[in-house]
């Protein structure tokens, strides 16, 4: 046997490779937050605090964040209102991030929709940003298998620890009860089939091509409607008129901006 030749045991006898404990992962994620979060405030300061001059919609979930964002850009569309959008189920890095609010700012948008991945909200990619809209779309996706429940949650419970103006939260979501610690400084709106819900699904028809729901904000009735199928998008609908009623949209505009919504 030469020299650069050994055997399994001998390996396994003197095997020095160092073991990571779940001690040493929390000290290296913890020392990875704080070098994001110090790059989060040097891109902000560099930038000139575009949020200053904009309101930023953050919308967070398992499922359904891409779908609630692009509906509520429609529906500010419709109300008039200069958005910019940034929606991907894809983790955003705090460089991108900042970059496109920058964009935004220079464009003249008033609101900024963005959807907030796990991932980027544990990683603290939206430090320091003043959050006006905070939202939940569900937890109860096929996705979920991924992560367990309580890790969404307390990724989430960044984003809302940030003390957002307005909460929206998903009634009909198994998991409401942990979720409903969330409130926002100046509201919290809930949505779904529930009767205690602030926006109301009362009944929800689904097409081979679209679909459409009735809609109840107190007194108020009225429907809308998509192009996009399946059931979950009755959900995504009601979400998105959560948030355009926290900016006080009228349900005529978001019926329109709904509508105007195709992939």
């Amino acid at each position: 046997m030469t020299t650069s030749e050994t055997t399994l045991n001998e390996a396994e006898e003197r095997d020095d490779t160092p073991v990571e404990t779940p001690e040493d992962n929390t000290k290296k994620g913890a020392k990875k937050n704080r070098a994001t979060r110090m790059r989060a405030k040097f891109l902000d300061t560099l930038y000139g605090h575009p949020l200053k001059d904009m309101k930023l919609i953050a919308i967070t979930g398992t499922a359904g964040k891409v779908e609630v964002a692009h509906f509520v850009h429609e529906i500010l569309r419709a109300a008039g209102q200069p958005v910019a959008i940034m929606a991907s189920e894809s983790n955003i890095k705090v460089s991108a991030l900042h970059k496109f609010l920058s964009k935004a700012w220079k464009a003249g948008a008033n609101y900024v929709v963005v959807t907030a991945p796990a991932e980027a909200l544990s990683s603290d990619v939206f430090y320091g940003l003043p959050v006006h809209v905070a939202a939940i779309t569900n937890y109860m996706d096929a996705s979920i298998a991924e992560k367990p429940v309580e890790e969404y949650v307390e990724a989430s419970k960044t984003l809302f620890d940030m003390e957002p103006d307005y909460v929206v939260l998903n009634r009909d979501d198994k998991n409401y009860p942990e979720l409903s610690t969330f409130a926002g400084q100046k509201g919290t709106l809930t949505y779904g089939c529930d009767k205690f819900s602030n926006i109301q699904i009362e009944e929800a028809q689904l097409y081979k091509k679209g679909v459409e729901a009735r809609l109840a904000i107190g007194t108020t009735h009225f429907t809308v409607a998509s192009f996009l199928t399946g059931e979950p998008i009755v959900s995504y609908m009601a979400a998105a008129t959560a948030i355009a009623d926290a900016l006080h949209v009228t349900p005529e505009k978001i019926s329109e901006g709904i509508a105007n919504y195709t992939k």
